[in-house]
């Protein structure tokens, strides 16, 4: 299996419950794949203006308590 095409048959073939098993392992995975982006991001600086423009709006008062 070298190929998307040759994966995508594969997985065509799964039974209702493989494919069920394959749908729960690429979640995970993909949850796995977007925290270690998220942390790299962060590390990196780049959600600094983010943060810096919700410290800003909340000590302005355009927040709301959840």
């Amino acid at each position: 299996m070298s190929t998307i095409a040759d994966i995508e048959r594969v997985i065509e073939q799964l039974s209702p419950d493989e494919m069920q098993v394959f749908r729960e392992w690429s979640v995970a995975r993909e949850a796995v794949e977007w925290d270690r982006q998220f942390e790299a991001d962060a590390a990196a600086g780049k959600l600094d203006v983010l943060a810096e423009e919700a410290i800003r709006d909340h000590r302005e008062g355009r927040c709301t308590d959840l």
